[in-house]
């Protein structure tokens, strides 16, 4: 472990570093113990809640940025210049809305980080998940195998096939994934080496960043 978290922060003072994260770290794991009561359909309820809590943060300024929107649209087309200093002034507010939709999600992340554990959990220790169908289920059951829909039910195989050969997910991740998760959403990690849970990690800071919804 010492030498994965020298690789993930790129030097001697990842000790350090680590004892930052770790009340993240642990408010994660306490989430994670509560999420193993929930329904498969409540724990996928978490998705919807954390955008809606993401969406409330950044009310204000989105309906500021409309609003300037709409004088811009209003203006005058050959008014050049003040059409430029609306779309700068967009521009800022745009960049302070990124700011927020940061806060936003560093105050989801553990959270965010536990769905994707107990997530991991459960596939783990079954071979499916069921639980009720959405419109994204019924497409993307269209173009894969391991996703079936029966009913009002969907069904999501824990194993699928990748060149040919069989992959299962048996994967659950550890703190040291968490922490890896941490520093991958903050932008900082350095390096990780083949076998260090790169792909494991990566589900992390990949569904947190999705519920902004930007890309």
């Amino acid at each position: 472990m010492p030498g994965i978290l020298s690789l993930l922060f790129g030097g001697d003072k990842s000790q350090k570093d680590v004892k930052k994260l770790m009340p993240l770290v642990t408010k994660t794991n306490t989430f994670f113990e509560e999420y193993k009561n929930l329904s498969n359909d409540d724990l996928r309820g978490k998705t919807i809640d954390f955008r809606n809590r993401i969406k409330q943060h950044t009310a204000t300024i989105d309906k500021q940025i409309e609003e300037k929107q709409s004088q811009v649209d209003l203006m005058d087309s050959a008014d050049i210049s003040g059409r430029d200093a609306l779309y700068q002034e967009i521009d800022s507010m745009k960049k302070d809305r990124d700011k927020e939709i940061e806060k936003a999600l560093m105050e989801i992340l553990p959270e965010a980080f536990a769905v994707v554990k107990e997530t991991a959990r459960r596939f783990t220790e079954n071979t499916e998940m069921t639980s009720g169908a959405t419109e994204l289920d019924r497409t993307l059951s269209v173009t894969k195998p391991y996703i079936t829909i029966d009913g009002d039910k969907s069904i999501y195989q824990n194993h699928w096939l990748a060149g040919g050969n069989r992959i299962t997910w048996n994967m659950v991740h550890y703190d040291v994934q968490l922490i890896g998760g941490i520093v991958l959403h903050q932008g900082k990690i350095a390096e990780m080496a083949t076998g260090e849970g790169k792909t494991l990690v990566s589900t992390l800071p990949a569904y947190l960043n999705a519920l902004a919804g930007l890309g």
